[in-house]
């Protein structure tokens, strides 16, 4: 078997699988969309809302904030571990719009992939305060922890040989996605052999 990457940038990676079975080439590509564990935010402490946006509203919204994750920090974490953000917007004299750079964060690389996803808007006089916790987990819990946009699965015209186009949701980068992906299905595939040889 043989990986071959065809052409990579910062949101896609399409790589060429060559003498891969379906189902392995298949069970990679699920991985890819919904088994690599990245961080999400998962609980929020509303201390101060008084924008127009409900508690559960802005909690969803910041759920949904793909947040950067690196190898490094999925080896060095438990799922258990949490991280902290925070959030005060400070009282405001004039309308304006809060985005995700102002969130802070206990770790220098689990933060918001971008600076400038818009979470609520506030008019004069009104003010949010929140801590959020962020863990890792995996799409399968919650769509929120996807670490693709997108996984696609392709046929050449050859026989075992198969195009992987993976985008991420920019939590980790393309390669990463893909190449954790194939660790986690080598670390499933010992887990089911062993659990095989186990049985009477």
């Amino acid at each position: 078997m043989s990986l071959q990457v065809i052409n990579q940038d910062e949101q896609k990676i399409s790589v060429k699988l060559q003498g891969m079975p379906l189902q392995y080439a298949n069970a990679i590509r699920r991985i890819c969309l919904n088994g690599v564990p990245i961080f999400a935010i998962d609980t929020v402490d509303i201390l101060e809302n008084s924008s127009i946006l409900a508690d559960e509203g802005i909690a969803h919204r910041l759920g949904l904030i793909p947040l950067k994750t690196e190898l490094s920090s999925i080896e060095s974490n438990i799922e258990s571990d949490k991280i902290m953000l925070t959030l005060d917007s400070g009282d405001t004299t004039e309308t304006r719009t809060i985005f995700s750079g102002e969130i802070k964060s206990q770790d220098d690389i689990i933060k918001p992939i971008s600076e400038k996803i818009p979470i609520v808007t506030l008019a004069p006089n009104q003010r949010i305060k929140f801590e959020a916790h962020a863990r890792l987990g995996r799409g399968t819990e919650h769509a929120k922890w996807n670490s693709s946009n997108i996984a696609t699965l392709t046929e050449t015209d050859k026989n075992d040989e198969h195009i992987l186009t993976v985008e991420t949701t920019g939590a980790l980068e393309p390669k990463h996605i893909v190449l954790a992906s194939i660790n986690e299905l080598s670390y499933r595939l010992t887990n089911f052999k062993e659990t095989m040889s186990n049985l009477k």
